[in-house]
């Protein structure tokens, strides 16, 4: 089934959105966590640890887990924890045959709160995998997108290798210039946004996308964690 290309009236990096990475930066973020997040978070730590505690991969709003299964198959030696708040995402989990690798776990739980939970406990992830996000398109949602929420400065603290792609091209130019802010001196280089193509893709929608024809963009940088 063919997937429609995303429309949007905005037409560049939003005027708003560096206002918006200031005030991030400047106001701590105090939302409470809930107890079923903290609870999921110790428990896939847990699990990690138990494996472990190999260097860690995040992949960040998985979905059905196509994406962290291709990822623990290409770095056998990391543990990768998919993480997405969706309980009937999460168990259709079908998408390959065989057992379940050893160094991957799945949790149910709240991207925001997990972020803040892993730097609150100090661990810090050697890549984070941000793949496909809801691109939030109309012009009032900016601060919905990742580069405009609040929980951007932890996403950043955190570091390691973190790697975003999206079919908007104007997502990932935002997600580039946000990185860019926060980070600053703690990049490997400047944060750019580039456009991707593969033959073999690891989510249903980098599938569905390039099979409809879509232009794919990513943005990958290495970030120092705000120790």
């Amino acid at each position: 089934m063919n997937s429609s290309p995303i429309t949007s009236s905005q037409t560049g990096i939003h005027e708003q959105l560096s206002t918006l990475v200031v005030r991030h930066m400047a106001t701590p973020f105090r939302k409470p966590v809930t107890d079923y997040n903290r609870k999921a978070f110790d428990s896939s730590i847990a699990t990690w640890r138990t494996a472990g505690a190999a260097p860690l991969i995040l992949d960040t709003g998985c979905g059905v887990g196509l994406s962290s299964y291709h990822l623990a198959v290409q770095y056998p030696d990391h543990f990768i924890i998919g993480i997405d708040q969706s309980e009937d995402r999460l168990a259709r989990n079908t998408h390959w045959s065989g057992p379940e690798p050893l160094n991957l776990c799945f949790v149910r739980a709240d991207l925001v709160d997990y972020w803040r939970l892993l730097l609150e406990a100090r661990i810090f992830p050697a890549r984070q995998y941000l793949l496909y996000p809801n691109p939030w398109p109309k012009i009032g949602h900016v601060a919905r997108r990742w580069q405009g929420h609040a929980v951007f400065p932890t996403i950043v603290a955190l570091g390691g290798y973190v790697e975003c792609r999206s079919n908007w091209q104007i997502y990932i130019e935002e997600f580039a210039a946000a990185l860019n802010q926060v980070a600053t001196d703690r990049l490997d280089r400047i944060a750019i946004s580039e456009t991707y193509a593969t033959e073999t893709p690891i989510t249903p929608f980098e599938r569905k996308y390039l099979s409809s024809g879509h232009g794919l963009w990513r943005c990958c940088a290495q970030v120092s964690a705000a120790l």
